[in-house]
């Protein structure tokens, strides 16, 4: 009760924010997002400082105002307390709180204290939470949020409405409890901007069964607790769904995050997930940037392998301009099945995932494991550059399998899609399964999309892990018996033709025989019947 009352009062929190920028213009506005998630975060942080303090300092929490309380330390005091705070809280000074904005908000100029304040924050907490671009340069965490509003005499009174909603409730206390609410937080969140998010370069948003079922088959249960210090990377990052799932099945302080991602959209949001998942520490390695022309993460000069690669990279996409680029000698290794060739039609449908798919298998440590997202048709292509990757994990033994969901898993796209899982220590026993008849129908505005039940994902779960053959589900085979099959990985391939066997009398099976042969009878006569009328009308169209 406690979570739900919790839940329903942050979404309350940024619904009235949403409120508040449709009020002054910006309502579906393109920046609407940069201030909802800024201005959220803003509150998250100083929240978090709070419950921090407090437990440092015992005085603190017993005061009738910490904020009052910590504005009376000295400098030492201060950093003091700074100190003994854990990464994942920000650097704040008193004169950053919300409850200093509140008592100043009748101040002269007060967009400019406020969005200089946000600016000081975020130059203040620079190395920790600001995201590089694949050229070094740093992207902070704020914004001028004032300066999205255009009319310049309207600033001042947008901003006091926002300070006035923030001090209304407080998220201290969720940090005392363990709570997995983040995830439904994050996605109500960023709900209204995923419209854009299907087919383009970076997907903001992935289903959650996806990213369950990708987690717990890299790490299943009995090696929950026993993974320690692994990297953790996705090229094509988004906003990170496939991310936190794998982090949660490792445990936050035992791994490291990397990721890549040319929207400078996605790459806020998941430093934004980072932070509201206790990642912080992972955020220098959060990369705004082209993965395939510029892959950033790297030892040396040679490109950084990876414990754990997950990735729902884009289907297709037009790169055009710089595909020739790829087709060189430099990238001869890592793009070892070929660079798609640019269609004389129809060029914003170039197979990009294939380029993303290399570059997973190039960047995996000898003993890693790899799930990404490919369109089903990857699966049984029999020419060209996905059958030849196929041919790769299948004669290097590095395939753990293939999950075949049902269509429309996706509610933004109708390709149907397939879970890839790489895996060079199975060198026995691959795990094909068709989930394809699984998961309920359901309308999502315009689309429509399928739902998996809890029971359903554990279904596929168990079996993959357990490396069980269910008829008409899922085949366990070997690396010989996939190569002998075309290097097809699609389940129903390997399915046992059933053939039912039925005993019957003499008298029985003259009686099937006579009616099988009255049927043909019957189809010849009305054939022949049918050859006449068309010989007759043809006959009369001479003569016209």
């Amino acid at each position: 009760m406690v979570t739900q009352d919790f839940e329903k009062r942050t979404r309350q929190l940024i619904d009235s924010l949403k409120g508040i920028c449709a009020a002054y213009g910006l309502g579906n506005d393109g920046n609407e997002f940069k201030i909802i998630t800024q201005v959220f975060l803003y509150k998250f942080l100083n929240d978090k400082f709070a419950f921090e303090a407090k437990r440092i300092d015992p005085k603190l929490a017993k005061a009738e105002s910490w904020e009052q309380a910590v504005a009376a330390l000295s400098a030492d005091e201060l950093e003091m307390l700074q100190l003994q705070m854990g990464p994942d809280t920000a650097r704040l000074k008193p004169e950053h709180f919300i409850a200093h904005l509140f008592s100043s908000q009748n101040a002269p100029e007060f967009a400019k204290l406020f969005d200089d304040t946000l600016r000081d924050i975020a130059i203040s907490n620079n190395d920790i939470f600001a995201v590089k671009t694949d050229g070094g340069a740093k992207v902070t965490l704020f914004d001028r949020v004032s300066e999205f509003i255009t009319d310049v005499s309207k600033r001042d009174a947008f901003c006091r409405a926002v300070i006035n909603k923030l001090v209304e409730f407080s998220f201290e206390r969720i940090f005392t409890q363990k709570y997995d609410f983040y995830a439904a937080l994050f996605e109500y969140l960023i709900k209204d901007y995923n419209k854009d998010s299907g087919g383009k370069y970076a997907e903001y948003y992935t289903p959650h069964a996806v990213a369950k079922i990708m987690a717990a088959i890299l790490v299943p249960e009995k090696q929950r607790g026993k993974v320690t210090n692994v990297s953790c990377y996705d090229p094509s990052a988004g906003s990170g769904t496939l991310l936190m799932n794998l982090a949660h099945a490792i445990g936050e302080q035992r791994c490291a995050i990397h990721s890549q991602d040319i929207s400078q959209k996605s790459s806020s949001l998941l430093r934004l997930n980072l932070i509201l998942n206790n990642l912080v520490h992972s955020i220098p390695n959060i990369i705004q940037g082209n993965t395939l022309t510029h892959p950033y993460h790297r030892d040396g000069k040679a490109l950084k392998k990876f414990d754990y690669i997950v990735s729902n990279p884009p289907f297709k996409m037009d790169f055009s301009d710089f595909r020739n680029e790829l087709d060189t000698k430099e990238h001869q290794d890592r793009f070892f099945a070929g660079v798609p060739s640019i269609p004389k039609k129809k060029i914003e449908g170039m197979a990009i995932y294939q380029l993303f798919l290399q570059h997973i298998i190039f960047s995996l440590k000898p003993g890693g494991k790899a799930a990404v997202v490919v369109p089903t048709g990857f699966i049984t292509a029999q020419s060209g550059i996905d059958r030849k990757i196929r041919e790769h994990l299948v004669d290097e033994k590095m395939l753990a399998g293939v999950v075949s969901m049902p269509s429309n898993i996706f509610a933004t796209t109708g390709t149907n899609v397939s879970i890839l899982f790489i895996d060079a220590a199975n060198k026995n026993g691959v795990v094909l399964i068709d989930a394809s008849s699984l998961g309920t129908k359901v309308k999502d505005g315009k689309n429509q999309k399928t739902l998996l039940s809890e029971a359903e994902e554990d279904r596929i779960i168990a079996t993959f892990n357990g490396k069980q053959a269910v008829e008409d589900f899922s085949v366990v085979v070997s690396y010989d018996e996939i190569a002998a099959k075309n290097y097809s990985l699609s389940a129903g391939q390997y399915f046992e033709v059933k053939i039912e066997y039925v005993d019957l009398t003499p008298k029985q099976f003259a009686a099937k025989m006579h009616g099988f042969t009255d049927n043909l009878d019957k189809l010849f006569k009305e054939s022949g019947a049918l050859e006449k009328e068309i010989r007759k009308q043809l006959a009369g169209l001479r003569y016209e």
